[in-house]
């Protein structure tokens, strides 16, 4: 069992794991249901679930149809969500989080960062080949989506607006298809040839890790299996350009497309 101290310390300061997510407690519910879902930070489908924290939070909303609901919970909540559906059918539910920062402070854990998630190097910030006094600070932002079914889960999914987005094509839960299709926006366009990394949880809580290139047309498609959880990830990685960044004296600005969603039995 965490110690209070452990706690308190995941409440206090933010947490620097790789993935952020939205884990629902159920990904397909009745229409009288309720939209239940952790605020998960960790890798891998495994981390802590956090509180809700106002502070911490620049959007909260779910999306169903024309319908869009700002989302309000209660500081320290846990679940982080917690809401009546907008309505019968598809409801999207988004997560942005506002500006955070970390500090590299060892030049080939950077260099594995980048090489992990295969980003491109900035042409107005090429990549250190010695490690600055100051280590490499690094601003970064979460854009977090995932995909309830309500009632008859009927519906499409959309862009909502977020810096960087997964747009489903598919819907898991009306579609009867074996492959799951999303587009993968960038400042509203597609991102051709981006690597996207997939988590694949299995009934048994088994995880699968791989990764797959989007098309010229920004389109990314997993082969899914029934019964499975999965999780989609990509990465941007910039020069800075948002006033946090500047304003934090970052070298670099990052920011995270996640999309979690299941597949029914």
């Amino acid at each position: 069992m965490r110690s209070l101290l452990s706690i308190l310390a995941l409440v206090a300061s933010p947490v620097m794991a790789h993935e952020l997510w939205l884990e629902p407690l159920d990904y397909i519910v009745p229409n009288d249901g309720r939209l239940v879902a952790n605020i998960v930070n960790g890798e891998a489908f495994d981390g802590a679930n956090l509180v809700y924290l106002p502070s911490r939070i620049a959007r909260f909303e779910n999306y169903s149809g024309t319908e869009v609901a700002a989302i309000e919970m209660r500081a320290g909540d846990r679940p982080g969500l917690d809401v009546e559906p907008v309505s019968d059918g598809l409801n999207v539910v988004i997560y942005q989080s506002t500006a955070a920062r970390l500090t590299y402070t060892d030049l080939a854990k950077f260099q594995r960062f980048v090489d992990h998630k295969s980003l491109p190097e900035p042409t107005t910030a090429p990549y250190p080949t010695t490690l600055p006094d100051n280590g490499i600070l690094e601003t970064y932002w979460r854009y977090s989506k995932t995909l309830v079914g309500v009632g008859d889960a009927v519906g499409i999914d959309q862009p909502t607006g977020l810096l960087t987005e997964f747009v489903a094509l598919s819907n898991p839960y009306s579609d009867d298809t074996a492959d799951f299709k999303a587009t993968l926006l960038y400042e509203g366009e597609p991102r051709a040839r981006a690597q996207v990394e997939v988590f694949e949880k299995s009934p048994t809580d088994e995880v699968t890790i791989f990764t797959v290139p989007t098309t010229d047309e920004g389109v990314v498609t997993i082969n899914v299996k029934a019964g499975y959880e999965y999780m989609l990830d990509a990465v941007v990685l910039r020069a800075p350009e948002l006033d946090d960044a500047v304003e934090m004296g970052a070298m670099y600005e990052t920011h995270w497309a996640n999309l979690t969603f299941a597949v029914p039995e």
